[in-house]
């Protein structure tokens, strides 16, 4: 198929088994969540999909498998619930660390940047320390950066939720329309069933390991 596609995979730590033979496919360009309560093993399949977590079975982008590139190698980009981002660095360093990393030009590198601190609508925080960011801000920042390599699929897990309600439904529909408007492959985790029937395009549920329904968003 033309996009992400989990075959069977499974996450166990030690004896306990948080994802039980998954499988779920993505189209390329379509936005998936995946819903379920805490501990039903939403985010463990995540890490799987980025390759940071040890699974069994197998995780392809268009046919190929992911499983034999190291993680820095497979394109899939991660958001979490505090964002993660570099305390130390401004908020253009922060959305140019991949880039650095990957040793993209310095002129191409600050046009990315700019094109991205627009999309996310954070124009003249440029040079703002990470402490000067609301936490909406700081999500977005957060947004930005994983997006800035422009990995083949964007992992978000509960992106919004730590932030409060009225900021949560208005950012749910700002990162909605951007990962559209980037064309980007994605699936976010949320126990929020209406975040998630604004955000996505299908909407998988989890319970126990394994996915146990789908829907359209």
């Amino acid at each position: 198929m033309s996009g992400l596609e989990v075959r069977d995979v499974t996450v166990a730590y030690g004896a306990a088994v948080a994802v039980d033979a998954a499988c779920l496919a993505v189209e390329r360009g379509q936005i998936a969540a995946i819903v379920g309560p805490s501990g039903c093993g939403k985010s463990s399949l995540l890490g799987a999909i980025a390759g940071i977590v040890s699974y069994t079975g197998t995780v392809c982008w268009e046919g190929q498998d992911l499983g034999r590139l190291p993680v820095h190698q497979r394109g899939v980009g991660l958001v979490f619930q505090d964002g993660q981002l570099f305390p130390h660095r401004t908020v253009v360093r922060n959305i140019a660390y991949g880039l650095e990393a990957t040793g993209v030009p310095a002129p191409e590198r600050a046009a990315r940047v700019q094109e991205l601190l627009e999309l996310v609508g954070l124009e003249g925080y440029g040079e703002r320390g990470i402490d000067e960011l609301s936490g909406g801000e700081r999500q977005r920042v957060a947004l930005a950066r994983s997006l800035a390599p422009r990995p083949r699929v964007l992992a978000l897990d509960e992106p919004l939720s730590s932030l409060d309600a009225a900021l949560r439904a208005r950012l749910a529909v700002d990162v909605r329309d951007i990962l559209r408007d980037q064309g980007t492959t994605a699936i976010v985790v949320t126990h929020d069933l209406a975040e998630a029937e604004v955000m996505a395009d299908r909407i998988l549920t989890m319970e126990a390991g394994r996915i146990t329904g789908e829907r359209a968003g």
